[in-house]
């Protein structure tokens, strides 16, 4: 019997915007994807979610060496050849599907895999005591079996390259015990990238007279205005003022956001902007041409025509 069952809460992060640095620390690359807990006795499998909530029947094309051990990793789905991203979050996303049809269907044309970064139990012990460098030691020592890991630099300097290519970088405490729920032995720092775009148009604040979000627009490269995301990390002052500002661009038209289940019609529709306007803005997250979330307006670049504004900004 394993010496740890599930739930087990997942070791989080504590966020920072530059890794640390010493001999006591290694360093990943990040990923985008599901973290679980795989739970793996004799032949059996449990997958956890972050949340606690199983996930084997979503990805049963993932297999995993006989043995009794825990392992803590991330379930990913490789981007295809020429992608902006080396992971495909949208064709995971789409994964969590209540069909068994439709998930055999994926589990085909977008096979997952899944990548350990941390070893929790082996045989009938209990590693959770002990420090990363030797849970790590021991992991490696279990991936001889086939089981894919996660690469791991021991400075700063060899792990930069992950901040401009990958998700960015987790940093462990090579002394620190696992920390189940708690962000006291690993820091993550984000890849983050910047991108001049057109305001396409803005969603009203949930306060009167104010902005809630930009929308962003890029051209492709048949000269058609895409748009790409939303910017809502805007300074608390600058929502009031944003009102005025941009009035005088209104096309008189209305866009609408995809269908959500989380937000109301009203929530998705948004006022457009006549394309004259460009800001500077910083993200961490896209995928499929669209950044996810975390952006945050930088300044307003009078100095850029429109037309400069390219999609080909995502690739870079």
């Amino acid at each position: 019997m394993l010496a740890l069952q599930p739930p087990i809460e997942p070791q989080l992060a504590r966020g920072r915007t530059e890794l640390p640095v010493g001999s006591d620390w290694a360093y990943e690359p990040k990923y985008d994807g599901f973290r679980a807990l795989a739970f793996v006795d004799g032949s059996e499998l449990q997958l956890q979610s972050r949340a606690g909530k199983p996930l084997q029947r979503y990805f049963p094309e993932l297999r995993f060496p006989a043995g009794h051990y825990v392992l803590d990793g991330e379930i990913v789905i490789d981007a295809l050849p020429g992608s902006d991203e080396p992971e495909d979050f949208d064709a995971l996303s789409q994964r969590i599907h209540p069909a068994a049809s439709r998930i055999e269907l994926l589990a085909q044309q977008t096979p997952a895999r899944y990548i350990a970064f941390d070893l929790l139990a082996v045989d009938d012990r209990s590693l959770l005591q002990e420090p990363f460098a030797e849970r790590r030691r021991q992991l490696e020592r279990l991936a001889l079996n086939g089981i894919a890991l996660a690469p791991s630099v021991s400075t700063a300097a060899e792990a930069e390259a992950w901040l401009r290519a990958a998700e960015g970088v987790v940093a462990k405490n090579l002394d620190a015990a696992y920390a189940p729920g708690k962000r006291t032995a690993m820091v993550k720092v984000k890849r983050v990238r910047t991108l001049d775009a057109v305001v396409a148009g803005y969603r009203l604040g949930k306060e009167a007279d104010t902005v809630g979000s930009l929308i962003l627009g890029l051209y492709d490269a048949h000269g058609q205005l895409r748009v790409v995301g939303h910017c809502s990390g805007i300074r608390p002052s600058e929502k009031r003022s944003l009102r005025a500002r941009l009035a005088p661009y209104e096309s008189g038209g209305r866009g609408r956001g995809d269908a959500s289940r989380w937000k109301s019609e009203k929530e998705l529709e948004w006022v457009e902007l006549r394309p004259e306007l460009v800001v500077e803005v910083s993200f961490d997250q896209a995928s499929g041409g669209r950044i996810r979330h975390g952006t945050k307006l930088l300044r307003w670049r009078e100095d850029k025509r429109p037309q400069e504004c390219a999609l080909t900004q995502m690739q870079q």
